[in-house]
């Protein structure tokens, strides 16, 4: 078993910027690819970023390509989501989740049913 509890979100004006948490207890958390979801109230959740056990690959949906970062600290069984000049468009419960990393994380990233594990979710507000 693998318990993700995300923070950081919050209300942020156009333009802003926050940075998500999501700390992860249990088993080892290296053994595990990682990656952000949103979903905004009425539509389906959808990939927002992901990153290998090891730190050395990531991947990021289209929408959020060179406004938000990934990274990951397996010490601290972190990982974390920096977001950049935020869009009202952005708006959405974030959650973390975690798939061994003995699965494709190309083949999973776009399938959320796929991870194993998931967080509650954070509520980030981006106010134009």
């Amino acid at each position: 078993q693998v318990q993700l509890v995300e923070s950081g979100g919050g209300l942020v004006e156009a333009g802003g910027s926050l940075r998500l948490s999501c700390a992860a207890s249990g088993r080892t958390f290296s053994s595990y690819h990682m990656g952000w979801f949103r979903q905004a109230p009425g539509k389906e959740r959808e990939f927002v970023a992901a990153i290998t056990w090891g730190g050395t690959s990531t991947y990021y949906a289209d929408s959020v390509k060179g406004r938000f970062t990934i990274s990951r600290d397996n010490a601290k069984a972190t990982v974390s989501l920096q977001m950049n000049s935020l869009k009202p468009e952005d708006t959405a419960v974030y959650s973390c989740a975690a798939v061994q990393r003995g699965k494709s994380i190309i083949a999973t990233m776009m399938a959320p049913s796929k991870f194993d594990y998931w967080g509650q979710g954070t509520q980030v507000t981006v106010s134009s």
